[in-house]
């Protein structure tokens, strides 16, 4: 329950130092009003002719009495909607931090610079192509894995009870598990950390990571909401990732805890529990 508070402070460290850095949020936010223009029209355009492409992927429907036709293909849009609507909470931030990786890796480099007690920050060293082919890639992946969930739990819901209660509260776990390996790729991809190895220290600490995306995930459900968190959620993102990595922190961010991450064991030597993402 400690890391789990941990993970929330986090969230809301990253908040109050954006708003202490009016400049650097203010560019933090043009990546997600673009994502949300895109995204918004996308979700337009499958809301005036999901039905018609229902419709033409169904025709074997054609010749079915009322009210069956009417009522399965209705079905489709909704469930199509639907699921249009989740995948686009979960790839959101992964489109964002691909559309705003200059933007957020300058974000991510001040925070780090700001809280480290020699003033630097860690650089991949890497030029800007190779880090965006690797950030795509990452981001890829990541989003499969999403898809896969939520697929499942959209399957789940239609189970009774179960599915209009744990599911739902499955979801959001699930989901801000995915959100927060997106947003402290931004930092640890410049510590030359792969994904497996990302992967493995999250769910080292996985109440920790809970505490911090899980908040995130229901907040990102609300319209606008997420381009306004963005900024915040990065910064507070460098900061949790520099916990994960052991590295000193001064007054402003999170407080070291253990030692650095080798990419092979996991804090106090314990074995990672599996968890979403695996």
């Amino acid at each position: 329950m400690r890391d789990l508070g941990a993970g929330f402070s986090y969230l809301l460290k990253g908040q109050r130092w954006v708003a202490r850095h009016g400049k650097s949020y203010g560019f933090g936010l043009l990546p997600g009003v673009i994502t949300l223009v895109l995204y918004a029209g996308a979700l337009v355009g499958l809301a005036l002719w999901g039905e018609d492409f229902v419709g033409w992927s169904t025709p074997f429907a054609d010749d079915w009495s009322s009210p069956w036709q009417g009522l399965f293909r209705g079905f489709l849009t909704a469930v199509l909607f639907a699921l249009s609507l989740l995948l686009s909470v979960v790839t959101f931030t992964a489109v964002t931090l691909l559309i705003g990786q200059p933007f957020y890796e300058n974000l991510s480099e001040k925070v780090d610079r700001d809280v480290s007690p020699d003033g630097t920050a860690p650089e991949s060293g890497l030029p800007l192509w190779r880090e965006l082919l690797i950030s795509a890639r990452d981001s890829l992946r990541i989003v499969l894995r999403a898809g896969v969930w939520g697929v499942l739990l959209f399957a789940l819901g239609f189970i009774p009870v179960v599915g209009q209660t744990a599911v739902p509260v499955i979801g959001v776990f699930v989901t801000g598990f995915f959100l927060t390996e997106e947003l402290t790729a931004v930092a640890l991809q410049r510590r030359r950390v792969e994904l497996r190895d990302r992967l493995t220290m999250l769910r080292s600490r996985k109440t920790l990571i809970w505490g911090f995306g899980a908040p995130l995930a229901a907040a990102f459900l609300v319209p606008f909401v997420a381009v306004f968190l963005m900024p915040g959620a990065v910064a507070g993102a460098t900061l949790m990732a520099r916990e994960l990595m052991g590295e000193e922190t001064v007054e402003g961010g999170g407080e070291a805890d253990g030692a650095p991450f080798d990419g092979q064991s996991a804090y106090s030597g314990s074995t990672p529990a599996p968890t979403p993402g695996a």
